[in-house]
């Protein structure tokens, strides 16, 4: 598969079917996350945005994602998740961004990756491609490559390909709040809209938590 066909490949699954999908309400701006899910801190309010870098939703979404988060409560904790769904080339764009974030680099170079797959077509689902486009960044590209190869990285694919399946991802970007409840553009009608919910539903969360 050439790079053009594989980004379009990665494209498409944005919103694809990969994982069995939840029903979501006619016109419901946010659906159940059925069963809830467990959060890493249940003194903070978990939000998760599922994600992929061959995705041009999650590119766009991305600057306005950026401003909300650093606008959110202290006791609202934010996490990315890449989504896999079994696919080689999403999971090695994955395995790009886990590295990144073992190594401190992410905030350095995470806007970047979106316009490296889209527009250049980078390759970045081999090692060597990797490699050469960190060390282009300023990047320790030992550093880097050590940590994309860790046995911490491959626990964290491991992860996140669970954690989408748990809440049963099927397009990006997605906002999970608290492991109760999922928005996106396409249920709230845009990604403004979508994190109006997410506020909203945060507000709920803490309200639960004796907060707010």
């Amino acid at each position: 598969m050439n790079r053009r066909h594989l980004l379009l490949n990665m494209a498409a699954l944005a919103g694809s079917a990969a994982i069995g999908t939840p029903v979501f309400a006619q016109g419901a701006k946010f659906a159940p996350v059925s069963p809830a899910q467990p959060t890493a801190d249940k003194s903070k309010v978990e939000v998760i945005e599922f994600f992929h870098y061959g995705c041009p939703h999650c590119r766009d979404f991305d600057p306005l994602l950026e401003q909300w988060v650093h606008k959110l409560p202290a006791d609202v904790a934010f996490v990315r998740v890449p989504a896999i769904w079994g696919n080689p080339q999403l999971k090695a764009l994955a395995q790009l961004y886990y590295a990144a974030e073992a190594t401190g680099d992410i905030e350095k170079i995470h806007a970047d990756v979106f316009v490296a797959v889209q527009d250049e077509k980078a390759p970045l689902t081999t090692e060597e491609g990797v490699a050469a486009w960190v060390a282009g960044k300023g990047v320790d590209a030992k550093r880097f490559m050590d940590a994309y190869k860790s046995f911490g990285v491959q626990s964290k694919l491991q992860r996140a390909d669970q954690v989408a399946r748990a809440y049963r991802i099927n397009g990006v970007p997605t906002l999970a709040i608290d492991g109760q409840w999922l928005t996106s553009a396409s249920m709230a009608g845009s990604h403004e809209a979508s994190l109006q919910v997410a506020d909203e539903l945060i507000a709920k969360a803490r309200k639960a938590k004796g907060r707010g």
